[in-house]
């Protein structure tokens, strides 16, 4: 119960700051999707080429053949965090493609004890409840080719849609844009920017419900907090180039530039911008079996004794194809180098190319 009413507290402490705390706005929408991706150490920006590029980079849905259905569960913080995925594209023609997705990152049946005292300070168990907070980001993404052989453009509308119980709510809107360039020796680019008109969330707060928080703490909380949270733009570059040997065997390697207009504990940091790189690995059999592999999320960690030392991000990760049906699999931040708690993460792709 105590690591509930916690978690709640948590959860409500981030609200309570978001305005102050912009450049971490809506961070739900930046974990990442599908389990090949998190095995390269999410360095796919430019070679992302299937449903998930609604995601990482909606210009690479222009290279779909056929209609693609993509799902992923993940689970946070001992199960307590449930991370949920599903994303469907489908080309338009040999020029232009579609893509719909959704994302939902939830903590459910959190305990509320605000109520737990009586107004004659007796404990009465009846009068907890159970609320959920949940976070939804649903994409709309269109791709397609430009008139320069191998530059793809493709853009992305989101909707954000944020819940904490019957405490609060919110609503936000924001753009995506993408481009990448493929060369004929597979050499590829790219760029994408992320919320690049800011992202802008109005929070509706119940002030009745809100007061059972003040009430429950006496002296704190006594402010309601600001109704608007701004998302401020993020820039990813992305390079990459993929080799073929004897025809089976392929190595797709990858390294990107992760880029946030603000000063964080990146390790590469200043005012006006922060700078953190990926590396990701892929080798594949056939174009059947994959083997990843990747390192990511360098930051800036001083700790407990006030030293400074640098964190980072290893992964892994395999994967299977056959006929249209590919079952991906990660274990991210291995040995626990990072201060992420990412662990295992599962995804399904289905191609209807199965269908025929």
């Amino acid at each position: 119960m105590k690591k509930r009413l916690f978690l709640a507290l948590l959860l409500f402490s981030a609200l309570l700051h978001a305005q102050t705390t912009r450049k971490y706005s809506n961070e739900f929408m930046n974990i990442g999707v599908d389990a090949a991706a998190f095995g390269m150490a999410n360095a796919v920006i430019a070679s992302s080429s299937n449903v998930n590029s609604g995601y990482w980079n909606p210009a690479g849905l222009v290279n779909l053949e056929d209609n693609q259905l993509a799902l992923m569960h993940a689970s946070y913080f001992a199960n307590i965090a449930n991370y949920d995925y599903g994303a469907f594209a489908m080309p338009l023609d040999d020029q232009s493609a579609i893509a719909l997705s959704v994302i939902r990152f939830g903590v459910d049946d959190i305990l509320n004890t605000t109520q737990l005292i009586d107004e004659q300070g007796n404990i009465d168990y009846n009068r907890i409840s159970l609320f959920s907070t949940a976070d939804y980001g649903i994409t709309f993404s269109y791709a397609r080719r430009l008139p320069l052989e191998g530059l793809d453009l493709g853009v992305n509308a989101k909707v954000i849609r944020r819940i904490i119980g019957d405490f609060a709510s919110s609503w936000g809107f924001g753009l995506d844009a993408g481009l990448q360039y493929r060369t004929g020796n597979d050499w590829m680019f790219g760029v994408m920017v992320r919320d690049i008109t800011t992202t802008f969330n109005a929070w509706t707060i119940d002030e009745d419900e809100f007061a059972t928080i003040q009430n429950a703490v006496p002296g704190q909380n006594q402010e309601l907090p600001e109704t608007t949270e701004i998302t401020i733009p993020k820039l990813q570059l992305g390079m990459g180039k993929k080799w073929v040997f004897h025809y089976d065997f392929a190595l797709l390697a990858e390294v990107d530039l992760n880029f946030r207009f603000a000063e964080t504990n990146d390790i590469i940091s200043s005012s006006f911008a922060s700078i953190t790189p990926a590396v990701g690995l892929e080798f594949g059999y056939i174009d059947m079996i994959f083997v990843r592999g990747g390192v990511g999320n360098f930051q800036n960690i001083t700790q407990l004794d006030g030293s400074d030392s640098v964190g980072f991000q290893p992964n892994i990760g395999v994967g299977f194809k056959y006929k249209g049906i590919a079952i991906d699999y990660a274990l991210t931040d291995i040995g626990d180098q990072s201060a992420a708690l990412y662990s295992n993460v599962f995804s399904l792709t289905l191609d209807w190319s199965i269908f025929r």
